[in-house]
């Protein structure tokens, strides 16, 4: 139980605070040999988890790859032999991989560490002084920043914080805080980081490190509780992307004393038995018995650690260095196929400079439309997320609020059967984009612009089939602002995952000077929110997906075509042709329940075994839309000569509909490791039909 601070003011390498880490380090010096504890062994409890992490900003939390559940038997003796036996070890395997894990993530820090720090075997961490050695002593800064109790009643025990940051933080050294008794000199706690260059592998972005410990016997202060973090951060074309380890120990059953023979601590420290880990019974499910937060992007313990540092020595010394890289939003960036520019083949290239200053420029040209994209864009990037960055463009926007397939399936259907989900236009403009600090758990960005919106036409010849016409509207300037609210899905209330993403934008176009008739007010609104909630109860999950949109708009003024409601797809209306649902107002809601499902399980090799279980998941759809445009009541929609296109939407435009309401109802089958979905639906009313769609999971459409 923490008590009032007596410690004052902060000083760096004040006699107290130097008299404190000198009686620690002796105390370790004299390896514990006058205080009567010659050995023990005790029992350890753990977790060792592997999460990705993915996005732009990283904003998303990580998602557990692999997780590993393992029971130690823990030897010491004096002066510092260690052994550590596995005896039970299990994993669950939730995507294909090949990660392996060095010898000491398996295992517990014995002593606090020895008075050289190595972590991963010495490939992550190696050669750097403990805070509390010899060398330690000339090569920090130390300062008594707080004391408090700990224990209840006549078992209160006074325990001094002390700041730890290093003289030179050019160097291989830590950064944290350790926490002494200072009766005897013991460590209570100790919790750090790393500086850049004591990362040996340059993938590294942080490493950082609480243990933490409990007098056992009334006398010894011994390992209770510690916790790793290892971040690997990649640039994988210009998609960030983050592997993290997480370690989480609880080591209990001490006793002391025990006399073990002198051969228990031959051969290597981390040791393991395969006829001790199948004779080890386990109960329950390891995903079950995770702790809650460790699918957290950092558990809160080990933010701590890295802000404190940051505080103590120069962001410098932590941060990590990038060097010019291929950009790219995703795969299909470099090659893609839809009807208006039939193969597009492009790439790009982000260069950062110094204090977060970074420039990207990207380029695809349209092997038949015979016509050049791109953007190029300049921006400050701060460590608080905040980041501004002005651009210019000329590319394609799509008037969906959902996308219905993945960019790589969209390709190959829009080659082969003329099947395209996109309705694209051409957008030249200039504008700055303001990235938000993130508020009530939403990041928002600001973007304000000024360009030309065309209509597109059909360059493209599929395989087979017919394309549907793209849109077609008159060109117009236009200036925009657009607020965008995102929310990556996360825990929310009693396990629930809620994400959410809002737009609000108002358009205002640029009246030409040679106009000849007056136009009435075209300045218009819009507003958009898509949010999903799932819940698990046991093996079941609950998912639900909620689309709305409206448009605000002078009545007199004509539908603006880039601007209204589009349903009808996989994703918003499955059961319907693609965009046949359009107003200026819509609203849609997806109910699924996913449910357990037999799959024939086979060896990946190295990556792993394909689980014998997948998911089906039945759904039931319903969308709400307005009435029809105005330029599609009454007559077919108006077809150009010129470029085979039409007033609004497709000619699968369901223009003379008699309801508002359109269900469907379906069932998907979700392959292992959540990686293809297969759905079947049939919609129930007007136009409604059987549809059949295959697609790659969308947690991975942003990177395909």
């Amino acid at each position: 139980m923490r008590g009032p601070s007596t410690a004052g003011a902060q000083t760096w390498n004040d006699p107290r605070s130097r008299s404190l880490v000198e009686g620690a380090t002796q105390r370790r010096l004299e390896q514990l040999a006058d205080t009567g504890l010659k050995d023990y062994r005790a029992t350890a409890h753990g977790y060792v988890t592997f999460l990705a992490q993915l996005g732009e900003g990283l904003r998303t939390p990580p998602k557990i790859i692999k997780s590993d559940e393992l029971e130690l038997e823990v030897y010491w003796r004096a002066p510092n032999l260690s052994k550590q036996r596995i005896i039970g070890r299990r994993d669950t395997l939730l995507m294909p991989t090949d990660i392996a894990y060095h010898a000491d993530h398996l295992g517990i820090v014995q002593n606090n560490f020895p008075n050289t720090i190595r972590i991963g075997d010495g490939d992550e961490v190696a050669d750097v002084p403990h805070p509390l050695s010899p060398v330690g002593l000339r090569e920090y800064d130390y300062a008594l920043a707080d004391s408090f109790a700990i224990g209840t009643g006549s078992r209160r025990i006074r325990v001094y914080q002390i700041k730890v940051r290093p003289k030179d933080d050019r160097q291989p050294r830590v950064a944290g805080a350790v926490y002494i008794e200072p009766d005897g000199g013991q460590v209570a706690r100790m919790d750090f980081t790393f500086t850049k260059s004591a990362l040996l592998d340059k993938a590294l972005e942080q490493l950082s490190v609480v243990l933490e410990n409990r007098l056992v016997g009334g006398r010894f202060w011994l390992p209770s509780e510690q916790k790793i973090e290892i971040v690997r951060r990649g640039e994988w074309l210009d998609f960030p992307a983050r592997g993290i380890i997480n370690g989480r120990w609880e080591i209990s059953d001490y006793k002391l004393n025990q006399d073990p023979a002198p051969v228990l601590f031959t051969g290597p420290e981390i040791v393991s038995s395969p006829a001790d880990i199948k004779a080890h019974k386990w109960t329950g499910r390891i995903l079950d018995s995770l702790p809650a937060d460790v699918t957290a992007v950092t558990e809160s313990d080990i933010a701590q650690v890295q802000e404190e540092a940051q505080r103590l020595i120069r962001a410098r010394a932590l941060a990590t260095t990038r060097s010019a890289s291929l950009s790219a939003r995703n795969i299909s960036d470099f090659a893609r196929y839809d009807r208006v520019e039939g193969l597009g083949v492009g790439a790009g290239l982000t260069q950062p400079f110094a204090t977060g200053l970074s420039a990207t420029v990207r380029a695809r040209y349209g092997i038949d439309d015979k016509m050049l994209k791109g953007a190029a864009s300049i921006g400050l990037t701060r460590p608080d997320g905040f980041a501004v960055h002005a651009f210019a463009m000329r590319d394609f926007r799509d008037v969906s609020d959902v996308a219905e397939r993945s960019t790589v399936v969209n390709s190959i259907a829009g080659q082969e059967f003329a099947s395209d989900y996109t309705d694209p236009y051409l957008v030249r403009a200039v504008g700055l984009t303001a990235d938000l600090t993130t508020w009530m758990g939403f990041d928002p960005r600001l973007t304000a612009s000024y360009g030309i919106e065309s209509p597109l036409g059909i360059h493209a010849s599929p395989v087979r089939g017919t394309f549907i016409p793209t849109l077609t509207f008159e060109e117009r300037h236009v200036r925009r602002v657009e607020l965008e609210l995102n929310r990556p899905s996360q825990e929310w209330l009693a396990g629930t995952m809620l994400g959410a993403r809002i737009d609000l934008r108002g358009r205002f176009p640029v009246e030409r000077s040679d106009a000849v008739f007056p136009r009435a007010n075209e300045h218009s609104g819009r507003a958009s929110a898509v949010v999903t909630a799932d819940h698990a109860f046991g093996d079941l999950r609950l998912a639900t997906t909620t689309t709305l949109a409206r448009v605000f708009k002078d009545r007199r003024a004509e539908p603006i075509v880039p601007e209204l409601v589009y349903f009808g797809g996989p994703v918003s209306a499955p059961g319907y042709d693609f965009h046949s649902l359009v107003s200026d107002v819509g609203y849609s809601e997806h109910v699924e329940l996913q449910l357990p499902a037999p799959f024939i399980g086979f060896s990946l090799g190295r990556y792993g075994r394909v689980p014998s279980r997948a998911t089906i998941a039945p759904y039931v759809h319903g969308v709400e839309v307005g009435d029809a445009p105005q330029a599609c009541v009454g007559e077919p929609p108006l077809v150009s000569a010129a470029s085979g296109s039409v007033a609004v939407g497709s000619t699968g435009v369901d223009c003379a509909r008699s309801s508002h309401f359109f269900p469907s109802i379906g069932a998907a089958y979700i392959l292992p490791f959540n990686l293809v979905r297969i759905d079947v639906a049939r919609g129930l009313r007007g136009n409604g039909r059987w549809t059949f769609n295959v697609d790659v999971s969308r947690d991975l459409w942003s990177i395909l």
